[in-house]
């Protein structure tokens, strides 16, 4: 009887939906959180997340009708997280994946040259242990 409990408890928790994090990619060339005024990720280590994208049209767009990226680089080196290089369409679109096994800050940048305010196009990313 203990066997089949544990099973149990394991197959709820394996069954446990991503944490959702909803962000826009605004045509102001500036990534917004609601309630943020300087938008910043938490995530522990390893967490399974559903980021949910709402990409708006800034001045301009790749050939291939994208128009934001999203890249994560460790913010110690500028080095690219493998998985985390993302292009957006117009609309909203989401994307399941694993936040990096190793603590400590990010950086996300955008990869599309969006408008003349492209640079600004950032935001932080902290890895929780």
């Amino acid at each position: 009887m203990v066997t089949v409990a544990a099973l149990l408890v394991g197959l709820s928790l394996a069954s446990t939906p991503a944490r959702v994090i909803e962000i826009t990619a605004d045509s102001d060339s500036r990534y917004k959180i609601a309630g943020m005024r300087t938008p910043e990720i938490t995530v522990k280590a390893g967490e399974e997340i559903r980021l949910r994208v709402t990409a708006r049209k800034g001045k301009s767009w790749n050939r291939d009708g994208s128009i934001h990226g999203f890249s994560l680089l460790r913010a110690k080196d500028r080095t690219k997280v493998e998985g985390w290089d993302l292009l957006f369409k117009p609309g909203t679109q989401e994307f399941v994946l694993v936040a990096p096994s190793e603590p400590g800050e990010y950086v996300v940048v955008c990869t599309v040259i969006c408008s003349e305010d492209h640079e600004g196009m950032h935001m932080k990313f902290i890895v929780l242990p």
